[in-house]
């Protein structure tokens, strides 16, 4: 009889047990030992395709450079021709103009349009140090506007002031246009000033910066009929986005001397702010008007003697590292 009781009992109570202990009947199964690898080897897998696929971008990267378009030696034999495969041509100076004009009555443009010329120069020095920007003003040999700056005379004395005025000085005076010039009521493109009246002006160093009086920029003097002409016929220029020059230097019915003559005396200008350990300064020069097409330059016969030589030189160095470096990769 006690046997049946205990079977009832079991039958009943191991039911129960489930209810009261459920996490007895989920124990999770322990994992293999040999699913445990470590993280280590998948990082160094990673690391090992990280750097396969780089090395193959590069390989790419190299093939592409080496199947690049070359330029062909040849001319186009006519006018019409995919400009990607020929190099820029360049012009000398005359044949440039002479085109320009001939755009011009081709177009049936305005004649006495204007000339300009874009100047991209070597700003860099050694030890990754440049040349600062700079701006400069010059005296053109021929006239193309009639338009001229507006320069202000700094001066107590009446006879000097009476020649400023006689010579074409928008505003002549003393040490009363300090307060309405650092209060912006005269604003002028140039200002000059006599020696003697420099001490009282140091209140305006700051405010006019680039522009003050100085020996160096040809704006102090006694010569006061010199420096007017200077600074209201003048040409001013500057350095844009750290190495071009953009400017005008004539118009399009002057004769072709002029506008050549103009052109040289801009370059002369321009190379005279070249240090003296930098190379050649002029890189590249294009000329155009207001309608036209620009004209890449041959820098022969434009540039001062100094900076010629010195573009021959390095020309000639290319040439002389040109034969290693063949040899070098055959």
């Amino acid at each position: 009889m006690a046997a049946p009781v205990g079977a009832l009992l079991r039958r009943v109570l191991i039911p129960c047990r489930r209810w009261a202990l459920p996490g007895l009947q989920q124990r999770p199964a322990a994992a293999p030992l040999s699913a445990a690898l470590p993280a280590r080897l998948y990082a160094a897998a990673a690391k090992n395709a990280k750097r396969g696929s780089q090395k193959a971008k590069q390989e790419e990267a190299q093939k592409k450079k080496g199947r690049g378009r070359r330029p062909l030696l040849s001319k186009p034999v006519d006018d019409v021709y995919l400009t990607w495969y020929y190099e820029r041509p360049s012009y000398d100076v005359e044949e440039a103009v002479n085109m320009l004009k001939k755009f011009q009555e081709l177009d049936f443009t305005y004649p006495k349009q204007f000339v300009y010329i874009n100047v991209t120069l070597d700003m860099e020095l050694q030890k990754k140090k440049k040349v600062d920007q700079f701006a400069s003003i010059v005296l053109l040999p021929y006239r193309f506007t009639d338009e001229t700056n507006k320069v202000l005379v700094f001066t107590e004395n009446e006879q000097e002031a009476e020649i400023a005025r006689e010579n074409g000085a928008a505003v002549v005076g003393g040490i009363e246009l300090i307060k309405w010039i650092l209060e912006e009521e005269i604003q002028m493109d140039f200002y000059i000033a006599v020696p003697a009246i420099m001490p009282k002006l140091i209140p305006l160093r700051s405010k006019l910066k680039q522009k003050y009086p100085s020996t160096r920029r040809n704006s102090l003097g006694h010569d006061i009929p010199k420096m007017l002409q200077f600074f209201r016929e003048g040409l001013e220029y500057m350095v844009q986005d750290e190495r071009l020059i953009k400017t005008r230097i004539a118009r399009l019915d002057m004769p072709t001397e002029q506008i050549v003559a103009n052109l040289k005396t801009i370059i002369e200008d321009i190379c005279k702010f070249k240090p003296s350990s930098a190379g050649p300064f002029v890189k590249k020069l294009v000329i155009r008007s207001s309608t036209s097409e620009g004209l890449l330059l041959n820098l022969d016969g434009l540039l001062p003697e100094a900076e010629k030589a010195e573009e021959e030189e390095e020309s000639a160095e290319d040439d002389e590292e040109k034969p290693v470096q063949e040899s070098v990769s055959t």
